[in-house]
Parts: C-alpha cells; structure tokens; sequence
C-alpha cells in the first residue's frame, strides 16, 4: 500500500484534478461504507427510511475518518493544511469568530424581515404565568443546553466541510481551472454530497446550497486565503437554522408563497434565503475591494 501511495505521489503533478477529486470521493466511501453497514445494521435503518435522529451517527462516522482522508491527500499533493487555509495561528481564531458573528446577524435579518412582513411567526412554547398564553423566550432558546450542543456541532461540521470543500478541493481544482470555475465545482459537489441524507427535502435546496458554497469561497478569500470567516459564518447558519427548524420556533403564516419563505420552510429552498446569501456576498465582495494589493 506504501509504494502505491508513493507511486501516486510520485504522479500527482501529471494527474487530472477532476480524476484527483473523484479519487479523494472514492476512497472516503469506500472506507466509510463498513463502519455504515454496521451502524445500519445496529440502528436497524435501510434505505430508503428517513434517517430522522439517526442521521448524527451516521454522519459522524462519515467525518471521523476526514482527518485521515486530507492528511494522505495533502501528504500526495506535497503541500500542507496551511495551502488549504487551515492555521492555527490566533487571527483564524478571530476570523472565525467574526465569521459567527456576521452569520447570526444575517440570519437575525432574514427572519426579523419575515416576522415583520407577517411572512412568519413566532410559535408560542412556554406558559405565561399572567395570561395563560404560551409565547417564546428566545434568550432561553438561544441558551439552553441543547442549543449550545447544537453550536458545537455546528463548528465541528463547519470546519470538517470547509477544509474539505473550500480546502482541499478548491485548491486542488484551481490547479487546473480558474478560481471562479474550480469554485462552481466544488460548490456543485458541495451541494449535490447533501442528497446522501435526505434526497427529498434537498432538491428543492441544491440552488441554494450550490450559492451557499460560493459564498463561502468568497469569504475565504475576504480572509485572505484563510477558513476561518467561512468556518465562522457556516457553523452560524447551520446553528441558527437548525435551531429553530428543532425547537420549532417558528412556522409560515401563509401570507406569502412557500418560493419565498422556503419551500417545506427551509430557508435555503426560498427567495429570502437566496437574497441572504446574496447580500452576504455582496459585503465579502466589497470587504475583497478594499483589500489591499498583494
């Protein structure tokens, strides 16, 4: 196995980046798929049942073995994580910090505009001691326990994405394609890998998810080649969204078609969703304006 993995190094400069990224995919299934037979077997899941609360086993056994998929690629390629992006020097920190900040504020508009527009309401969980009406506590949503593990999740899955997608792939594929096209890729993969989870729920998404990926590219080069703003603004919408969508803190009023709240209310399968990701875009494009020339 060492001297085919030599051999391949020896290679890599000569080899294709789309037959490059299709290796990298092919490996990780293939050294995935036991550990998701097993799981399947132990969760007593098949396809085509829905995952439901089986999908974070699954999940996390498809990401552990990550660290051990880009270390032998960045080993072949002859370059480090630090190429990709990945740094542990204390501005990632920092970036990745603002990067959660600019998400939870986007997302605060997308719904704050919503719930003006009467789009959407607030669904009404805890008992009001003066009325006997129940109503939303959103600092005690925001705080509670299964929140905050919900954000940990979020940066884990967040950071495994970004490395892999706006990472290793995004530089792999840039040896051979622009910027702009090798995005476009990567983007497409990143989007179309969802369907793996829940085929249904996602089509109506892969739009929005292919703009998400681009995006994130963009914030990567806003941070000046760096994945901490795109780790900070990911986990922030996957903790935001998912949030609410699991605590069911709010629901359509029906006032405005399902093209523009979210289809099956998935922000990213709706028009307000994709103007989020768009005016997102529109601030990392100004911030790379005023950048200054390297």
């Amino acid at each position: 196995m060492w001297n085919h993995l030599n051999n391949l190094r020896l290679m890599s400069p000569s080899i294709p980046a789309i037959v490059k990224i299709i290796l990298f995919f092919s490996t990780w299934i293939v050294l995935w798929l036991p550990a998701a037979t097993v799981l399947a077997i132990a969760l007593k899941w098949h396809p085509p049942q829905p995952l439901g609360n089986k999908k974070l086993p699954l999940l996390a056994s498809l990401y552990l073995i990550v660290p051990f998929i880009v270390w032998a690629t960045s080993w072949i390629e002859n370059t480090s994580f630090a190429n990709w992006g990945w740094d542990w020097q204390p501005a990632v920190l920092m970036s990745l910090l603002r990067g959660l900040g600019l998400g939870i504020v986007s997302l605060v508009i997308l719904f704050g505009l919503q719930l003006a527009a009467g789009w959407i309401e607030l669904q009404k969980s805890e008992n009001s001691t003066e009325t006997g009406e129940k109503k939303i506590n959103p600092w005690a949503l925001i705080l509670s326990p299964s929140s905050l593990l919900t954000l940990l999740l979020a940066l884990w899955i967040s950071a495994t994405e970004e490395l892999i997608f706006r990472g290793c792939l995004q530089t792999i594929l840039q040896q051979d394609y622009s910027v702009l096209i090798a995005a476009a890729i990567a983007s497409f993969i990143f989007a179309i890998a969802h369907l793996i989870w829940a085929a249904k729920e996602t089509l109506p998404q892969l739009p929005g998810l292919w703009l998400m990926g681009m995006v994130l590219t963009l914030a990567r080069i806003a941070d000046n080649g760096s994945l901490g703003l795109a780790i900070g603004i990911h986990a922030a919408w996957i903790w935001g969204i998912t949030t609410v969508d699991t605590e069911g803190a709010i629901k359509p009023t029906g006032r405005a078609p399902e093209w523009i709240t979210g289809i099956a209310a998935k922000p990213l399968a709706g028009a307000a969703g994709i103007l989020l990701l768009l005016a997102t875009a529109a601030l990392l494009s100004i911030v790379i304006g005023y950048q200054p020339p390297t």
